[in-house]
């Protein structure tokens, strides 16, 4: 599978907190945005840098600076909205798209209701967020709505992935880079990640 698993011991703590049923929203919400902030600093890894002549108060040198990447980061409403700030925390020039998908329950396919994209598309780098990887259906169906937009270079950022979600994704845009906190074991009966964490728009919202 095409997928990179950022398996940090300061994520995989946080992680366990939001895993927990007895966590609360307000803390929930909170440990979302900072475990997207610690994924952010991988997903840019490969950034390319150019140097830049400054002044120190000390003295002159040469420093480096990211070479003039456009971002733009595209959250799967709703629940995607919880990564945004502690993205942004990281890369805060980066321009902000909305895709609303749901996910119909009876056929688990996805529904799209909104898109709204930023300018120049093809050439930004796109993130699209959203905190579960389940089936893959709303990812596949927002990764074709960024293409359509001209989007060239897309990174899929999840909190919590299966392999039938990462496998669904490679097999239609197996250009599109996965980035996850944990892959976890399977989809149930139902659809949902095991063990996962629950409904994380829900969780997120406080709309149990």
């Amino acid at each position: 599978m095409n997928v990179k698993i950022i398996n940090h011991p300061v994520i995989e703590h946080k992680l366990t907190r939001l895993r927990m049923k007895n966590t609360q929203t307000t803390e929930f919400r909170n440990i979302v945005t900072e475990i997207s902030s610690l994924m952010a600093y991988e997903i840019t890894r490969d950034f390319e840098l150019e140097d830049i002549e400054i002044e120190t108060p000390i003295t002159k040198m040469t420093a480096k600076r990211i070479a003039g990447k456009k971002t733009a980061i595209v959250p799967i409403l709703r629940a995607g909205l919880g990564m945004v700030e502690g993205i942004l925390r990281i890369m805060p020039l980066a321009k902000i798209g909305h895709v609303g998908l749901y996910r119909d329950e009876e056929t688990l396919e996805p529904v799209t209701y909104f898109s709204k994209l930023p300018d120049e598309m093809d050439e930004r780098v796109t993130l699209l967020v959203d905190p579960m990887l389940a089936t893959g259906g709303s990812a596949v169906a927002a990764i074709d709505i960024l293409k359509k937009a001209g989007s060239k270079s897309i990174k899929l950022v999840c909190l919590v992935g299966c392999p039938e979600g990462v496998r669904e994704v490679n097999k239609h845009h197996p250009d599109v880079e996965v980035f996850l906190a944990s892959l976890d074991e399977k989809l149930n009966e139902k659809g949902y990640i095991t063990p996962g964490l629950g409904d994380a728009g829900d969780r997120i919202f406080g709309t149990m």
